[in-house]
């Protein structure tokens, strides 16, 4: 093992060390404001950027924004193409990039926040940034590793990123396969048996390549279900209706904890510690996000938190 991915394991293990963790986020919840779980949240790696929030949305953010500067960081201490590994991991800062800048449903476009600054992680923010037009932000994706999203509607441009996604990491990303193959089958459900919407050729495609053609030729949610691979299966044990679907989304944040906190134990200073590392922040932020919006309801967790702490 090379001493770049020694220091880069060793920085990796000293991040998830700083974060609050399952009893910090509780206390995060309980509030009972969100200026009293602002305070709390100062005393942690996330009070950086915190600090200027005026309101839940930009907490939120900033707590984001904190897991990607991380990440950036971490980037740094990795060996010449170690970043290579962190890029895929990374492509919701990315997509959210792409969101923030479409149109809502009602055509009209919301105020839109300072794009997160992705660094070394980009995959195409640049060429991307430069769209005016989603036609134009479908044919900068065509052109890029995204690959095209089969639409150029804000749905189909944000639907056909987010399977790429998965696709991508799946591929370039041997650790956080299984966790990619959950997300596809997750997206995939809720497209198709939630929304009741068909999915787009490309994104087909890459849900078949991790899930197989017959599952996403399934007419009903049953036959979805039956029909998963036992590598992704696991995504909607237990889970009987469309409906449920959260409770699936709660789980899939929790293998990535669990396996994330094994990968970590392991102690090969190596490319495993490293992605185990990036789920357990990846995780923490998503737990602190939403303990803020607990506070801010006046500190009463309600169930989709309490499942997932």
């Amino acid at each position: 093992m090379t001493a770049g991915w020694v220091a880069g394991a060793v920085r990796a293990k000293a991040l998830v060390g700083r974060y609050p963790g399952t009893d910090g986020v509780r206390e995060i919840a309980r509030g009972p404001t969100l200026g009293d779980a602002l305070q709390r949240v100062a005393t942690t790696p996330y009070g950086r950027y915190t600090r200027t929030a005026a309101d839940l949305r930009q907490a939120q953010r900033a707590v984001s924004a904190t897991l990607l500067w991380h990440l950036r960081v971490l980037a740094g201490w990795l060996p010449r193409g170690g970043a290579r590994l962190l890029v895929p991991l990374a492509a919701g800062f990315e997509i959210a990039n792409v969101a923030s800048r479409l149109p809502s449903i009602d055509g009209r476009r919301a105020e839109v926040p300072e794009p997160y600054r992705l660094g070394a992680l980009e995959t195409a923010w640049r060429s991307l940034e430069s769209a005016g037009t989603p036609a134009e932000t479908r044919a900068a994706l065509t052109a890029s590793p995204w690959g095209d999203p089969g639409g150029d509607t804000p749905w189909a441009l944000v639907t056909g990123m987010r399977m790429a996604a998965a696709r991508r990491t799946a591929v370039a990303v041997q650790p956080a396969r299984r966790w990619a193959r959950g997300r596809a089958v997750l997206l995939a459900a809720r497209e198709l048996f939630v929304h009741h919407r068909s999915l787009p050729e490309p994104v087909l495609r890459d849900a078949a390549r991790l899930l197989a053609a017959r599952v996403t030729a399934a007419a009903t949610y049953q036959e979805f279900r039956e029909r998963l691979p036992s590598s992704a299966g696991w995504a909607l044990e237990g889970i009987d209706e469309p409906g449920e679907l959260w409770r699936a989304e709660v789980r899939w944040w929790r293998t990535v904890q669990a396996d994330g906190a094994a990968l970590v134990r392991e102690g090969r200073y190596g490319p495993r510690v490293v992605v185990g590392a990036v789920a357990l922040m990846s995780v923490d932020a998503w737990r602190v996000r939403a303990a803020l919006e607990s506070a801010a309801r006046g500190g009463r967790p309600g169930e989709v938190f309490d499942a997932l702490v």
